[in-house]
């Protein structure tokens, strides 16, 4: 997949961070350079003192969009475009991340690729999840990973999941990750559940310290949609760390592979793998 032409991009800076001023105006000289223009959010704006556009019009007059920060960043900006479809490009604004894969220095190189169309665009499968209780229903978004959990460490959650409308497995314990192969290397990593090829439709269900020890991640096929309920009378959904959502008894999550991918973009060169092994210290002594 590649785009047309590149002629604007809108920036989203890391929230709570008015020290990212100097890289904002690094990049945006950087596009300048070449032709680009830059327009910023007006979140991201306002917290640099910059004059800015709401983020929907944003998308709507950008061709694509960049995201200085770090992954949350990233994931938080692939989640509030999704509707819009659009091409995100991370700049790491500190360490390299798993996403978030070039940084301010090397943005000039890239830019010149950019224009000729040397680069990738890797589709990412995304998590759509229906909430249903007596209030009415919420449809959201996720990137990484779906958390199902109890509002208080006093007791253990008791989750009933179904696939296809028939009954799979109950779960006692702190939780269940539902997670995409991109999330894969989240939370659901450290609660041991496998790292899954990015680009692969599936996702995967990790419980969170289980009461039993037979309790096991299981791979699902994306098209197969999950169902969750609870006889608890309050649960927490938390949807990439970021939004929180309560449920309880009677209520229900419907939760299966979103319709669209997210679209990020990268060098042509970007090795999955090679980030793995970085960010893992795989190989090290």
């Amino acid at each position: 997949m590649k785009l047309e032409s590149i002629t604007k991009v809108g920036i989203i800076l890391r929230p709570s961070t008015p020290e990212l001023k100097s890289m904002f105006y690094h990049v945006k000289s950087v596009f300048a350079v070449h032709g680009i223009d830059t327009v910023i959010d007006s979140t991201s704006g306002s917290m640099i003192g910059v004059l800015g556009q709401e983020f929907d019009m944003l998308c709507q007059n950008c061709d694509i969009l960049v995201a200085i920060g770090g992954d949350g960043t990233l994931i938080s900006t692939v989640r509030r475009s999704y509707k819009y479809q659009m091409p995100v490009l991370g700049i790491h604004a500190g360490k390299l991340g798993f996403l978030s894969d070039i940084s301010s220095m090397e943005l000039d190189d890239f830019v010149q690729k950019l224009k000729k169309g040397d680069y990738r665009i890797d589709k990412r499968a995304m998590l759509q999840a229906t909430i249903k209780t007596a209030n009415g229903e919420n449809r959201v978004i996720a990137f990484n990973d779906i958390v199902l959990t109890r509002p208080t460490i006093s007791k253990m959650i008791h989750l009933e999941t179904f696939v296809d409308g028939r009954s799979f497995n109950t779960y006692y314990g702190d939780g269940v990750i539902i997670a995409t192969p991109t999330g894969s290397t989240a939370y659901n990593l450290s609660s041991g559940g496998p790292v899954l090829f990015p680009q692969t439709q599936v996702f995967v269900l990790t419980p969170i310290s289980p009461h039993s020890l037979t309790q096991r991640p299981v791979v699902m096929p994306g098209h197969f949609p999950i169902e969750v309920k609870t006889p608890d009378k309050s649960a927490l959904a938390i949807i990439d760390g970021q939004d929180i959502y309560e449920f309880g008894e009677g209520d229900s999550i419907e939760i299966h592979l979103a319709a669209e991918s997210a679209h990020l973009i990268h060098r042509k060169d970007f090795n999955y793998f090679e980030v793995l092994k970085e960010k893992l210290s795989w190989g090290e002594g």
